[in-house]
């Protein structure tokens, strides 16, 4: 195994490790449906229920779970797309507004006229 894989792995193991930790505890505190859509979770498929983080911040973790929710897989997906669309637009530029007329004057052109 190369140093690379030996980092990834080790990488790995230390985020399961930590989502274990708050991922129970959540599952402990709050009723296991989601917080968007209300799906409602059992244990055969409570591996669907997510813990999202409020502030994106994985390292925020307060004991008393003000910055977790539980979303289902579905919606948490769409909850990170949405703060990655938000966050990537936020340092753009504004797009400038198009002032001239593109076809001005086609019509006349198109009749012959000049």
């Amino acid at each position: 195994m190369s140093l690379h894989d030996k980092t990834v792995a080790e990488a790995r193991r230390n985020i399961e490790q930590r989502e274990q930790g708050y991922r129970e505890k959540s599952l402990r505190m709050y009723p296991h449906v989601c917080g968007r859509c209300s799906r409602e979770f059992a244990y055969p498929n409570l591996h669907l229920l997510t813990v999202h983080h409020r502030d994106h911040n994985h390292d925020n973790n307060p004991e008393d779970g003000s910055n977790w929710e539980l979303l289902c897989v579905y919606c948490h997906d769409e909850e990170h797309s949405k703060h990655l669309t938000q966050s990537s637009f936020a340092h753009e530029k504004p797009i400038a507004i198009a002032t001239s007329k593109a076809f001005a004057g086609l019509g006349d052109l198109l009749k012959g006229k000049k």
